[in-house]
């Protein structure tokens, strides 16, 4: 039991491992050096735990510390992100039908699947505009807005609702609004959202489904909201729901891991 108390966090996960996760999750594209000083403050932890941590990171190749003591990622990252672009490639049939979106809309069109409290971006075909939608294939964003979010979660339990609204800017009491546009975009088979995540982007999004029903994945449409006009959203959501439908069809299920 002891050994429980000392090394389960409270979500049943394995603290440690947790902790690892969440010091490799402050490299980003803005912070791809840190220092083992930086990183304590960053995390919050003590910085002996943190030079443990680097330590053991560092032996998995998760981690590289330069000979000036910065701290970078590890090469053992590659063989990852190769396993991870050969499972979540898609198909060149359902690359296409995304093309057409964006050619059809002349907005970027985005691929998202459900992992956890997050959304990620698996696939995305960027629009024509200068001024576009800009989220990357790995990015992690909320799932407390945005159209993708709402068709994500239409399946969801009431209790990872909960979670989603707790983690909102809102807090708790965004829970009944957050279950309300989800039940919305269940009923209407898609969603529209207008300046929900970010101030002057909207979004249009439809479920994609396997072969039993269960939501997959959501394609979505992204843009700045001054050419998100009602006429506008009626059309990208006919291109959209037609399109997700296609891509449903096509076996999205079978082409990358089920999340």
């Amino acid at each position: 039991m002891a050994e429980k108390a000392s090394g389960t966090g409270a979500d049943g996960g394995v603290r440690s491992v947790q902790r690892a996760l969440e010091l490799l999750a402050h490299f980003d594209d803005a912070h791809v050096v840190w220092t083992v000083s930086e990183l304590a403050r960053a995390t919050r932890l003590p910085k002996t735990t943190v030079v443990r941590l680097v330590a053991t990171l560092e032996g998995a190749g998760m981690v590289w510390v330069r000979p000036d003591g910065q701290v970078v990622p590890g090469a053992g990252l590659l063989r990852w992100a190769r396993l991870g672009k050969a499972a979540w490639e898609l198909p060149e049939a359902v690359q296409q039908v995304m093309r057409d979106v964006a050619r059809l809309c002349a907005e970027t069109v985005s691929l998202y699947v459900r992992q956890g409290p997050v959304r990620v971006c698996v696939a995305q075909q960027q629009g024509p505009h200068t001024l576009r939608h800009v989220v990357t294939p790995g990015d992690e964003l909320p799932l407390w807005g945005g159209a993708a979010s709402k068709v994500l979660l239409t399946d969801a339990s009431p209790d990872v609702l909960d979670e989603v609204a707790a983690r909102s800017p809102g807090g708790t009491a965004f829970i009944a609004e957050l279950r309300e546009q989800v039940d919305d975009a269940r009923k209407a088979g898609y969603a529209v959202s207008h300046g929900e995540r970010e101030t002057g982007s909207s979004g249009v999004a439809a479920p994609i489904v396997d072969g039993e029903g269960r939501i997959i994945a959501a394609l979505a449409l992204g843009g700045p909201t001054g050419r998100f006009t009602p006429g506008q959203v009626a059309r990208f959501v006919a291109v959209v729901t037609a399109s997700a439908d296609e891509i449903s069809d096509l076996g999205l299920a079978r082409a990358f891991p089920q999340p």
